[in-house]
């Protein structure tokens, strides 16, 4: 038999998979090369989309030109502009990215109503109304009413959208996926903006997040009276590098209008109105309205992401305890905010997690869930979280986050700064607690360098600055003879006293490297790897806060008082030779607006009510100050 001949048949007779296996992704265009892909693939259109109440939203749409062929529609909307404006003027890239521009979509883009181009008035996180009526709105209805008039009016699609967005725009995703349009089949907020009291962006557990909120406010903050293309975003002159000497001299929180703002940020004001979790912040909790979602969802977060890691858990965990879709996902990543949609997402600051993680997802995650809702059966291939393990690093998959094998145990303070769990031995102890002297003229930086903003980094910094200042408590593990993984929320509890009647309560989860640990390679800055103290996980609460966010109460000098707080979560795994350590402090400036330690509204406060106070954390039998977190065996 010709050697041909046996080769046909085998081919001919050769076991075919029962279903077409998917074509691997494409090569990911960029730059020049994306940019002419999209010219010469999509044409433009601009459309004013009518909304129930009349009033119209800006809306851009890229549709392929082949014209032989159905896609579906990607809709992103976002208050940041759907820039540039022009039927004949095209982006640089298309959300979610090249893959989703090169394997063919209907690209939709929108213009909140009130921002750029779309008319009506803009309200910071809108209320979402359950009871609508008539021509009652929300973010969910203008949602709703954009892909209703989509449908209808676009050529070439498959009925079928998808919706996603990152940060604010993953608020609106949120939104759009409550009360969902029929049409709309698949989901992905990530780094969802879900309220801003508690835990998200502005606050942490009542605590102003200072430079992040001011630049914010800056550039974001001023209203715009009409449609327009111009709209100027522009970004706040310090006139210094130093953000801790700028947030400083400014002094108490009113300064910041009467120095700088001069009432032209009006949010500015609305947010110093608002001092408790009252009704303006209880409104814009979308995460109360997050139940009987349809489509499938992707909740996408960093574990180091500085701006919305709370929002990210706290999305999937109401979606998947309130009658979950089919089809609901979580995906945490070692990514500050949005960093999984760029770059190789290889390190975050002098922390390396050895691979390429954001490339990963975009490949592995992002791209095959929209291709399965939108394109093919809908059936999903993805578990129910997927997960990065820092330390190791290394993709983890589960059927439930956090991991049912992960069992809570508790990390006790102990003295000679000793952490243990319950069994653990400690020092003959001279006294029960350890004190120290909080100064807000003096308060503890929160990363050891320059910077006016919220550096991003910072959420993976060594901590090795501020465990040799006074004003810090450190407790911290023998060194591991084996790993400890570390899985799901931190659990803290601390019974402290202090001679005020306020004071915040800094807690930091750290991981000790040997000190033998080598250095970067190449390493431009010359940072020191051995015994780096690398932050896991860190988060403030304001003690007036301790028993309701709504009702502050004062704290009695001397008295002790428990105060217990839930830190977001963490899958870390410290290896044999490194320790676990936790710092407690009463600043984190100027991260953190600083607590003039006197029981008042700090939004209103002056230079008097600021004054240096004396504050201990108890370790006896009866006060067993401790941090508790899941762990993996």
């Amino acid at each position: 038999m010709p050697r041909w001949f046996a080769l046909a048949l085998a081919l001919v007779f050769a076991p075919q998979p029962l279903f077409a296996q998917p074509a691997a992704p494409p090569k990911p265009l960029a730059g020049a090369e994306l940019k002419d892909h999209i010219r010469a693939n999509y044409t433009k259109y601009e459309y004013q989309i009518p909304m129930r109440d009349g009033v119209k939203l800006f809306t851009t749409v890229y549709v392929p030109k082949d014209d032989a062929k159905t896609y579906p529609m990607i809709l992103t909307r976002t208050p940041y502009s759907v820039a540039p404006y022009g039927p004949d003027k095209y982006p640089d890239a298309l959300r979610p990215g090249a893959l989703f521009v090169q394997s063919g979509y209907i690209f939709v883009q929108q213009d909140v109503r009130g921002r750029w181009m779309s008319e009506g008035e803009y309200v910071n996180v809108r209320p979402h109304n359950p009871a609508k009526k008539g021509k009652d709105i929300d973010e969910s209805s203008d949602t709703y009413d954009t892909v209703e008039w989509l449908v209808k009016n676009v050529k070439g699609h498959n009925g079928r959208v998808g919706i996603t967005g990152i940060s604010y725009p993953g608020f609106y995703t949120v939104c759009g996926m409550i009360d969902a349009h029929p049409a709309v089949k698949a989901v992905s907020p990530q780094a969802p903006v879900s309220e801003w009291f508690i835990g998200d962006d502005f606050h942490h557990n009542g605590c102003l997040f200072l430079p992040h909120c001011f630049n914010f406010m800056s550039g974001f903050g001023k209203a715009r009276p009409e449609p327009t293309k111009k709209f100027s975003r522009d970004r706040f002159d310090h006139e210094t590098p130093d953000g801790y000497k700028f947030f400083l001299d400014m002094g108490p929180l009113k300064n910041a209008d009467a120095k700088y703002y001069k009432g032209e940020i009006a949010f500015w004001n609305e947010v110093m109105e608002h001092g408790t979790y009252d009704g303006f912040w209880k409104a814009r909790n979308i995460r109360q309205h997050v139940k009987n979602i349809r489509p499938a969802v992707l909740t996408v977060g960093g574990w180091f992401d500085a701006e919305n890691l709370f929002g990210a858990l706290e999305v999937y965990k109401h979606a998947e305890a309130n009658s979950p879709p089919p089809n609901n996902h979580l995906v945490m990543g070692p990514w500050d905010h949005g960093g999984w949609s760029r770059g190789t997402g290889d390190h975050l600051g002098d922390v390396r997690f050895n691979s390429n993680t954001s490339e990963f997802y975009r490949e592995k995650i992002e791209f095959p869930f929209f291709e399965q809702h939108l394109k093919g059966d809908g059936k999903s291939t993805h578990p129910k979280a997927w997960v990065f393990e820092t330390g190791t690093n290394v993709w983890r998959k589960f059927d439930a986050w956090p991991p049912k094998a992960a069992e809570k145990t508790a990390y006790q303070f102990f003295g000679k700064g000793e952490l243990g769990t319950p069994g653990h031995l400690p020092h003959p102890l001279s006294e029960p607690f350890d004190e120290f002297v909080s100064d807000p003229a003096k308060p503890v930086p929160f990363v050891n360098k320059t910077d006016v903003g919220m550096v991003r980094e910072y959420m993976t910094a060594d901590q090795r600055f501020a465990a040799t200042r006074p004003d810090v408590l450190v407790y911290q593990t023998e060194a591991l003879k084996s790993d400890l993984t570390l899985a799901g929320p931190v659990e803290v509890e601390l019974y402290v006293s202090t001679t005020g009647t306020d004071a915040d309560w800094v807690v930091k989860v750290i991981d000790v490297y040997p000190d033998d640990f080598p250095d970067l390679d190449p390493n431009p800055t010359g940072v020191r790897m051995g015994g780096y103290q690398q932050l896991i996980r860190g988060e403030p609460f304001r003690g007036k806060f301790r028993n309701s966010f709504e009702t502050p109460e004062p704290f009695k000098p001397g008295e002790v008082t428990k105060v217990k707080f839930t830190m977001p979560d963490v899958f870390h795994t410290l290896r044999p030779g490194h320790r676990l350590m936790v710092q407690v402090q009463s600043t984190w400036f100027p991260l953190v607006d600083r607590n003039p330690q006197t029981f008042c509204d700090i939004y209103k406060a002056d230079a008097k009510d600021f004054k240096k106070q004396t504050h201990r954390v108890y370790r006896d039998a009866e006060h067993p100050s401790r941090v508790t977190v899941g762990v993996i065996k």
